[in-house]
């Protein structure tokens, strides 16, 4: 058993660790009543490819970010408030086993963990921490959320004209449906105001049209000094990058979670862990 002021000392150890594995370019993590409840690395599905990402739960925050140099420094900083979260419990695909949905309103993306049962942990604890964050009554909890995209391999042509994709006519997404389209189907920008409260997006002819006709009202931005306003486009690794390689999700490391028992971490037993 560990005594409040020790937890106290270490939790704001850990917070720092975690905000120095980002280096100079991630943003300040420490905020009074802040603490780390739990660490893992899961598999989120990019643009192309599913790739390993370190992600970190506090009881009021979600942080993930790129793994680079054998996962001794992360970059790409992504912060997203557990209000702005909702899950979605997924079934296996062909691609990714152990998936779930995670909407926010800027992105919607999926991941993968290496077990079900480590699948299960992460549901549980991001549910409960956000149940808990929200009954404090700091904040509200957020009801618009970003489509997810269609991955890039899903379609070899435009969804909209039905032109093939090749090297020069590329691969768009469209912010308001997540359909691939060209670059003739996705001339228009609008304001989608839960991805950006000022920038226009892309969007593709169909969805301009339509919301052209709904004459929408934007809604007020209520502001996120945690979060990048980075709309996510080329969230795929390029080639120069320092990443590691792909590796193996049962090879990993399982997560490990803070029990508020003792307030140690524990991480999920081996044998507990099947593919």
């Amino acid at each position: 058993m560990v005594d409040q002021s020790t937890f106290s000392r270490e939790n704001r150890e850990r917070i720092q660790a975690v905000e120095n594995s980002f280096g100079p370019s991630g943003r300040s993590l420490y905020h009074p009543g802040r603490f780390l409840i739990g660490e893992g690395r899961l598999r989120k599905q990019n643009r192309r490819r599913p790739q390993p990402k370190i992600f970190y739960l506090f009881n009021d925050v979600m942080v993930y970010g790129s793994i680079i140099l054998n996962g001794r420094w992360h970059k790409k900083q992504k912060i997203i408030p557990l209000e702005d979260i909702q899950l979605e419990d997924l079934e296996d695909s062909a691609r990714m086993k152990n998936q779930w949905l995670i909407r926010t309103p800027r992105k919607s993306f999926y991941v993968a963990a290496a077990s079900y049962e480590e699948k299960k942990d992460w549901i549980k604890h991001i549910e409960d921490c956000r149940t808990r964050w929200l009954q404090g009554g700091v904040c509200r909890p957020t009801s618009d959320f970003a489509v997810t995209w269609i991955p890039d391999k899903a379609s070899a042509i435009c969804m909209r004209c039905c032109s093939k994709f090749t090297a020069t006519q590329r691969r768009h997404h469209c912010r308001n449906c997540g359909y691939l389209v060209c670059a003739s189907c996705s001339k228009q920008r609008t304001v989608i105001g839960h991805i950006h409260p000022t920038k226009q997006v892309r969007v593709c002819s169909k969805c301009h049209t339509t919301k052209e006709a709904e004459a929408k009202e934007i809604p007020c931005w209520r502001g996120d000094s945690t979060e990048s306003m980075c709309t996510d486009e080329n969230d795929v690794v390029a080639p120069t990058d320092v990443e590691d390689k792909e590796e193996s999700m049962e090879d990993q490391s399982p997560s490990r979670w803070l029990d508020s028992r003792t307030l140690t971490y524990v991480y999920l037993k081996p044998e507990h862990r099947r593919p």
